[in-house]
């Protein structure tokens, strides 16, 4: 039997996904911006961690509707 997620479990999955990648993504903005000498700062940290937060939620949303269609199209020839 192929187990299927619930909407449910699908929401709590993507909100730990972007949740966890937005934190990620706040440490290694600490980490590297002084590397390459960018000084900003830490509300300047969290609000550019949020652009790219919302830019890949909105990237793998746009992806994932294009493989659904790709695959719906292909599996309907």
């Amino acid at each position: 039997m192929k187990y299927m997620q619930t909407k449910t479990q699908s929401l709590i999955e993507s909100s730990a996904n972007v949740t966890i990648g937005y934190f990620v993504a706040l440490a290694a903005q600490m980490i590297v911006f002084p590397l390459y000498e960018i000084e900003v700062s830490i509300n300047q940290n969290i609000q550019i961690g949020l652009i790219f937060t919302a830019v890949s939620i909105a990237r793998s949303y746009l992806l994932r509707r294009f493989f659904n269609h790709y695959h719906h199209h292909r599996s309907a020839n």
